[in-house]
């Protein structure tokens, strides 16, 4: 007895320094003095090189907006380009603090070595195909090819598309959207599939771009949320909640602009407490109380940073539609700070 009782507790000891040595992100970044950054290896209006060679896009600003929070500089970040089939493992092994948002699906929470935080953009997969071969709708694709990627939700979502609706549809499979959306135009396939604002996205950077339609059905849900390295949840915490403050800071009207004069001046109790004015919100996150405000200095609200990258004056011209504010017909929703 007396030796099942010493095995347990090396077994408990040994579980309590595992679970010890999977957090402390907040700490690594803190000491290393910049944020490590997943992106993608291009993709305009979420992650992309611009014309100077500086990374842009909607999780740029998000990973800048962390990187203020937490180290007083939203440029204090290394951007690692990841492929798709490259991201989950990247952040469960350690290689990055934190990646671009991906598709949040019940395999990936529970068995890839990942937490979500909150949903950063509501999306949807839907086809892209070239005018020319005359199709409408996505039920007219019967018996034709399509380009698709490896490592992400959409191989699954177009077999459950083609089955649910009776039709053929062959897919051809690459590694990394650019090679499938090259095959596409090239006449390889009829059609490409990914994410509506990722075909989007595509199609503004090609050439001939109105040569090409996306087609009208949406036919899956791809909520994408920044994730970071299951078991931290500090970390997560902290991610989570500094979404959370973007959002708020929206529905409460402070911006980029105008962040410092309503620290200074708002009587409205929950802009006190959300900008550090009143309350001590920082100590939650183990920050100071100007997370919040660093934040949104950085990269503006939700809304700020939702026109800057996909707004009308983007290349991308996206609707908001699911991601406008719950109060504007939307589901962009924090939850309370306090």
């Amino acid at each position: 007895m007396k030796t099942i009782g010493k095995l347990f507790l090396t077994l408990a000891v040994l579980a309590f320094v595992c679970t010890g040595a999977m957090a402390g992100t907040l700490e690594k970044v803190q000491k290393d003095g910049q944020l490590i950054l997943g992106v993608s290896e291009g993709v305009a209006g979420f992650s992309a090189p611009d014309s100077n060679g500086r990374w842009a896009g909607f999780d740029v600003d998000m990973g800048r907006a962390v990187a203020a929070a937490v180290l007083k500089d939203p440029e204090a970040i290394k951007f690692v380009p990841l492929a798709s089939k490259q991201k989950i493992v990247a952040v469960s092994s350690g290689q990055v603090d934190l990646s671009r948002g991906t598709t949040w699906t019940m395999k990936r929470d529970c068995k890839q070595g990942v937490d979500f935080t909150a949903v950063l953009f509501y999306d949807g997969q839907g086809f892209m195909v070239k005018k020319s071969l005359g199709v409408e709708k996505a039920l007219d694709l019967d018996g034709g090819s399509v380009a698709v990627v490896s490592g992400t939700t959409s191989e699954l979502n177009v077999a459950d598309f083609a089955r649910a609706n009776g039709i053929k549809l062959e897919t051809v499979v690459f590694e990394s959207k650019k090679e499938a959306f090259n095959a596409y135009v090239a006449g390889r396939t009829d059609a490409f599939t990914t994410d509506v604002s990722q075909l989007a996205s595509l199609r503004a950077g090609a050439a001939n771009a109105d040569q090409h339609i996306i087609l009208p059905e949406v036919f899956s849900k791809e909520p994408l949320a920044p994730f970071v390295r299951h078991g931290d949840q500090q970390w997560k915490d902290l991610v989570t909640w500094i979404l959370f403050g973007l959002i708020e800071a929206e529905e409460k009207g402070i911006t980029q602009a105008n962040v410092l004069e309503m620290k200074a001046s708002s009587t409205d109790p929950l802009i006190q407490r959300m900008l550090g004015a009143t309350g001590d919100t920082g100590s939650l996150l183990d920050l100071d109380n100007d997370w919040l405000v660093r934040a949104i200095q950085a990269v503006g609200n939700y809304g700020e940073m939702y026109d800057r990258n996909f707004g009308p004056k983007s290349a991308l011209n996206i609707p908001r539609g699911y991601n406008n504010l719950w109060n504007k017909g939307g589901l962009i929703y924090a939850m309370p700070i306090r």
